[in-house]
């Protein structure tokens, strides 16, 4: 049983961290980061740095910014593009460290596992943002922002503390994860589609008129 449950934990540390990462990094890590410092939770040696106060400062600046940025339309699909490239390599890093010290075999893997949830994850997050964009008013991107802000921060706090439960919840984001984002895909293409038609139809010379 006591086997059971350490399995339990590392693996919702494991994919708990990569799947938060994927929504909002700095959210993770300074979660994660103060977490470790008010004794609720011992990281394993390879996460122990987020503990560090520089390490959380930087978070919580870039946190800060975020928070502003992402509730933006707009801004928030730039500042998603720009992450693609740090959120899903963060997520496999951060991965492979809730492995702690295990055979490196096990390591690599859980890095592959993190950040293809991470990539899936930061996919969902980005693609249902452009599709949010297209709305004129801007409350639905605040409410999915702090929504997503709430989710990574419970979510980081859950598979601490409840494993099996968010397990379990994870399981079933996968599947909704699967469902949407090929609907996604659709939606974005649409998108991307008028905003190309509306270039080509301004930047369109007037016919002049016959003689």
């Amino acid at each position: 049983m006591e086997a059971l449950n350490q399995i339990s934990t590392t693996l919702a540390l494991t994919m708990g961290l990569a799947w938060a990462s994927g929504i909002n990094l700095y959210a993770t890590l300074l979660t994660l980061g103060i977490l470790a410092n008010t004794g609720n939770i011992d990281l394993p040696p390879d996460l122990q740095i987020v503990a560090n106060p520089l390490v959380i400062g930087a978070a919580g600046i870039m946190y800060f910014i975020e928070f502003f940025a992402d509730k933006t339309p707009g801004v928030d699909t730039g500042w998603d593009a720009i992450h693609t490239f740090i959120r899903i390599p963060a997520g496999a890093m951060l991965a492979a460290g809730a492995i702690g010290d295990l055979d490196p075999a096990v390591e690599i893997a859980a890095a592959i596992m993190g950040g293809a949830m991470a990539a899936g994850t930061h996919a969902t997050k980005a693609g249902t943002r452009v599709l949010i964009n297209t709305s004129p008013e801007p409350f639905s991107n605040w409410l999915a922002s702090v929504g997503e802000d709430v989710a990574v921060i419970g979510g980081v706090w859950a598979c601490i503390n409840h494993p099996i439960l968010f397990l379990i919840a994870l399981a079933f984001f996968i599947m909704f994860m699967i469902w949407w984002l090929p609907r996604i895909w659709t939606g974005v293409k649409k998108v991307l589609r008028f905003i190309i038609n509306l270039f080509r139809s301004t930047g369109t010379p007037p016919t002049p008129n016959p003689p």
